[in-house]
């Protein structure tokens, strides 16, 4: 397959006027005016960019269908949802739920992996819960909640042949120190839902979380006499964060300031979306909890917001509405949450020998062709 034309955003994120040549599910050139055989599918994109494809390292759920169901038909609906979305790949999100629940769930997810369905991939798990505060336990069932404990997280982790991510974790609970210590050896560690203090965020740090789960949401605000997690993370290099981007979590200006302090290889975009996304306003669940969905927004009945309904389409379409320099805002999709992951050598950016995960955008930033694994998904053109 060659994809002619287009301008390409290359691994080093510049935009470059060339072809792309793929080759079974990899990238296997990029150059001027290639000329495949006879037999090689051609795609003229003229006026378009290609992008790597978006990575979603935080979404529970979308078109009705929820991580935590371990149900394989809902999260077969998820990945063919998301694609039509630009997501390639995304890490399953679980909630804080029971013991069980979680290691049900981490099962379904594995076969999804081991047996790919159509669609975006499965690049593995987000352990949101249950080690957080119930102080700060947002849209999260305090049913659960612990302790953080890495002797059942090795459980977790080893039950499912070690496809955990990422694990969130506060930081200010009992057990923590020794958690993040060892779980940081696995996969990545985030502070989240936490009512921790400027000077226990950097411990934390210092100690191996190298993450910040939906910056701002879940943890105290920022202030001029006590930064806390946000200043924090602002104050160490060390710390990518993620931004739910729908103007709803955050608003737009704070969002705007906020990618300009992190700078363009710290911020990170996520969804953390719900069953909602992708389907009309109504009554919907999450981690065992009622959520009503209005205007397209998810809140518990006290008011607590509850997820989300967006993608990452359109919050990379915010975020250049917003001002938000156009590289950043595509490295925030894409690269930044692959290293998250420690994928990056795989997923993320557009280079020879790497998965063949590519968007095609028009001059608005609309999708006209989706490619995952060298497979045309998507077809909008």
């Amino acid at each position: 397959m060659i994809l002619k034309n287009a301008t390409v955003i290359d691994d080093s994120f510049n935009p470059i006027v060339a072809d792309l040549a793929i080759n079974g599910e990899k990238i296997a050139e990029i150059a001027p005016e290639l000329s495949g055989s006879e037999t090689a599918q051609t795609f003229d994109l003229s006026g378009c960019t290609i992008v790597p494809g978006f990575v979603d390292v935080h979404i529970h759920a979308s078109v009705g269908a929820d991580a935590c169901d371990a149900d394989p038909e809902g999260l077969a609906r998820m990945c063919g949802h998301l694609a039509t979305n630009g997501v390639t790949s995304f890490c399953a999100t679980t909630m804080t739920v029971s013991h069980e629940d979680i290691l049900k769930a981490l099962s379904v997810i594995k076969g999804c992996m081991d047996q790919p369905p159509q669609g975006a991939r499965i690049a593995g798990v987000n352990l949101e819960g249950p080690y957080i505060s119930a102080h700060k336990k947002g849209a999260q069932s305090d049913k659960y909640v612990k302790k953080p404990d890495f002797a059942e997280f090795k459980e977790f982790y080893d039950s499912c042949g070690g496809i955990i991510k990422i694990v969130d974790i506060a930081p200010e609970c009992e057990g923590a120190d020794d958690m993040i210590q060892k779980a940081s050896k696995l996969c990545t560690v985030s502070i989240a839902h936490t009512e921790a203090d400027y000077a226990c965020a950097k411990h934390a740090f210092d100690l191996g979380v190298t993450h910040a789960t939906h910056l701002y949401n879940a943890m105290p605000g920022m202030s001029h006499r006590e930064p806390g997690v946000v200043g924090a993370v602002f104050d160490d290099d060390r710390i990518r964060a993620e931004v739910i981007c729908d103007g709803f979590h955050i608003n737009p200006p704070v969002v705007r300031v906020t990618f300009e302090m992190l700078g363009e290889d710290r911020s990170v975009i996520v969804s953390d979306s719900m069953r909602a996304a992708g389907e009309p306003d109504g009554t919907y669940t999450l981690g065992g909890q009622t959520v009503y969905v209005k205007n397209s927004q998810a809140r518990l009945a006290d008011g607590t917001i509850a997820g989300s309904t967006t993608n990452i389409h359109q919050e990379v379409k915010n975020l250049i509405h917003w001002g938000v320099p156009f590289r950043q805002v595509i490295k925030s999709a894409t690269i930044n949450p692959a290293k998250e992951i420690h994928m990056e050598d795989q997923i993320g950016s557009i280079k020879v020998g790497k998965y063949a995960d590519l968007v095609v955008l028009d001059s608005d930033w609309n999708i006209k062709m989706v490619v995952i694994h060298g497979k045309v998904e998507v077809d909008n053109r």
